[in-house]
């Protein structure tokens, strides 16, 4: 009884990785590139694999399949295109913007002891109405009163550019602003 051709390609890729890997290792000179060259490989082999059947040497068929993939690759200028480093590129730091940065601090202390508590508690520390009405010890309706006042005091503080992205933020429906605040 003979084995299902996929079976018979599953072992015979399975049996010759380890050398396809040393042979792509040998052309490509990098790991990454080789496991590319040999995954390349074993995917035109299993399309063709009943060509691979058919040949004199399937070792010999194989390595052919995977000498001209690099050449292929090589003479499509992936390798030229694409840099791979061990380093990340590096990035320009962005210079942070120290006026809006004082504008804001002035402009939180400014706020009453609870209004900045409550801000705090909701956006930098990203709890929710009822988990900051329990550190705060008051209820969650106050927290939604204190969330309104104090970002009405910073709009009213930082000015007409904030006070248009309010308004665009304020005029969802009622009922979802709600859930948000």
């Amino acid at each position: 009884m003979t084995a299902p051709p996929d079976d018979e390609f599953a072992a015979y890729a399975a049996a010759s990785i380890p050398s396809l890997r040393r042979l792509a290792l040998l052309l490509s000179r990098d790991w990454h590139c080789a496991d590319d060259l040999v995954q390349a490989t074993l995917t035109k082999l299993c399309l063709h694999w009943h060509r691979a059947l058919a040949a004199d040497s399937t070792d010999a068929y194989v390595r052919a399949i995977l000498v001209r993939e690099f050449v292929r690759g090589r003479r499509a200028a992936w390798s030229r295109r694409v840099s791979i480093t061990d380093h990340p590129p590096e990035l320009p730091a962005t210079a942070p913007d120290l006026d809006s940065l004082l504008d804001l601090q002035a402009a939180l202390a400014s706020l009453t002891p609870r209004q900045r508590a409550v801000l705090v508690l909701r956006y930098y520390c990203d709890l929710d109405v009822k988990q900051s009405a329990e550190a705060l010890e008051c209820t969650p309706g106050t927290v939604k009163s204190q969330t309104a006042k104090a970002l009405a005091a910073l709009r009213r503080a930082l000015g007409p550019d904030s006070q248009t992205a309010g308004a665009a933020r304020d005029s969802r429906p009622a009922k979802e602003a709600s859930d948000h605040a």
